[in-house]
């Protein structure tokens, strides 16, 4: 808590309450905020200050004069101060945090999960698509990477429950909204750029820049862990002070010399500085094996001992990434967030190797985004797959069958899917149709909990749909 003052020292007060906490959203007021009027993407926060004040604003940082019930400070524009007044009225936690970045079309949130489990959750705090969460710390994000509000409490947060790291996923649309301008980077980890999040970047060369800007806020003494094998390396190397790769080619840094893939583990014999280690790891597939060495990179290059932290792999729990929904079935059921082609591909990749009957997948995709990669992600699970039922994913207010028709525009020749619009009913059929050794892979959403639509938004978990579908099985019942 501060009093009003403290954040503005030099201007002259009528008034100076005890600020208890600081807002930007007025639904969010609880007695005591500070409410700071910026004016946002699509809504002016001068525009809810009576909300504020209802539920019990103490004071408003304004750039409209008017005659305000609470005290208030006027300044010429409020955008232009407010990340420095959440970074003062929070105490700076960024100077006292090592920030380590991770961005890519892919992989980000479990890179980010495999160095917070490296370096232990009791030092490191995570923040990404599965919330942000340390040992002590806890909580839900709206945002991959949250806007500067949010960042900095969460930050505080860690500091306060004793964490030194913070691991986060730096998305393209974070840099795009500038929600990252004046984040200084301790390091940044990058897995791929593939075509995807065209809806919002245009253009490829858009969204590799926006990427890039992660490496461009690195602090002097920075570093970049870059993946040697993605088109786009030699750009994202440029933009670093030093730079260190990961990859398939021996003049890599950490160089991925062997592996072999099961479906419980993943066995691979890595080459750092001269001497070669063996590991087993728990996350499956080779495109986990690229997510893991990203993560280790960026923790060894923070001074870590590599036999120390590799001992840690068994701690990463990524929720919602191949993760499986076991109550004792005799086919398998993973849930994971795949929806873009590429990661789609790398997925079945990993299943091609397994000792499997049929694969069933239950797939949908968003409203709103990347319309163009429908009909390719439609196409490659119907030739790829025994069967396939397209559903509904966050719609939101676009019609649900106007985009299954996109996902199967090229496959209407074929007899190997369906379409069941409902995502519980959608998944409900997929277990009912599994065999013994066969796997249902539900696809598209891995750890998010709401559904939006038209109408609104309601909480669904892929994962414990898919968990009620087998119980209903075993007992018998199909809905």
């Amino acid at each position: 808590m501060k009093k009003l003052s403290d954040l503005f020292p030099n201007v002259a007060l009528h008034d100076n309450p005890l600020i208890k906490g600081i807002k930007i959203n007025s639904s969010e007021i609880k007695p005591g905020d500070l409410f700071v009027c910026t004016k946002g993407v699509s809504a002016d926060r001068h525009d809810f200050i009576d909300d504020a004040i209802a539920k019990g604003a103490a004071a408003l940082v304004v750039s409209k004069p008017g005659s305000y019930s609470l005290p208030y400070v006027l300044v010429e524009d409020v955008d232009a101060i407010a990340e420095d007044l959440f970074k003062e009225f929070y105490d700076h936690p960024e100077r006292s945090l090592k920030i380590l970045g991770i961005t890519g079309t892919d992989g980000k949130t479990t890179s980010s999960l495999i160095v917070q489990a490296l370096i232990g959750d009791d030092k490191c705090g995570y923040i990404g698509s599965n919330g942000y969460y340390s040992k002590k710390v806890h909580g839900s994000t709206v945002n991959t990477t949250p806007s500067y509000d949010k960042l900095y409490q969460y930050f505080r947060e860690f500091l306060d429950a004793g964490c030194e790291y913070v691991a986060m996923e730096a998305s393209s649309e974070a840099f795009y909204f500038g929600r990252l301008d004046n984040i200084a980077f301790d390091g940044g980890g990058y897995s791929n750029v593939t075509h995807e999040h065209m809806y919002i970047h245009k253009t490829m060369e858009n969204y590799v820049q926006c990427k890039r800007r992660l490496f461009e806020n690195l602090k002097a003494d920075g570093y970049g862990v870059l993946n040697y094998d993605d088109p786009y390396y030699q750009i994202m190397k440029d933009a670093c002070h030093r730079s260190y790769s990961y990859g398939y080619d021996a003049n890599c840094d950490l160089y991925i010399k062997d592996y072999k893939l099961y479906p419980n583990k993943t066995e691979i014999t890595l080459i750092y500085e001269g001497e070669e280690h063996h590991i087993t790891s728990p996350l499956l597939g080779k495109f986990n094996i690229e997510n893991l060495c990203l993560g280790l990179l960026m923790v060894l290059k923070q001074g870590f001992d590599f036999e120390t932290v590799i001992k840690n792999i068994g701690n990463v729990q990524v929720e919602g990434r191949m993760q499986v929904a076991n109550c004792g079935q005799n086919y398998h059921v993973v849930v994971d967030f795949a929806h873009t082609a590429n990661a789609i591909l790398r997925l079945l990749e990993f299943v091609d190797t397994l000792a499997i009957n049929k694969t069933i997948a239950v797939i949908g995709l968003p409203g709103h985004r990347d319309i163009k990669n429908r009909r390719d992600i439609g196409r490659i699970l119907a030739e790829r797959l025994d069967h396939v039922i397209f559903t509904m994913h966050n719609p939101k207010d676009e019609d649900v069958m106007a985009i299954i028709e996109m996902m199967i525009e090229d496959i209407k020749d074929k007899n190997n899917y369906e379409i069941i619009p409902d995502r519980h009913d959608a998944i409900s059929k997929a277990v009912q149709m599994a065999n013994k050794d066969d796997l249902v892979l539900i696809l598209g959403r891995g750890s998010y909990t709401e559904m939006k639509v038209a109408s609104g938004s309601y909480y669904f978990s892929d994962y414990e749909e898919a968990l009620k579908a087998i119980e209903n099985k075993k007992k018998g019942i199909s809905d």
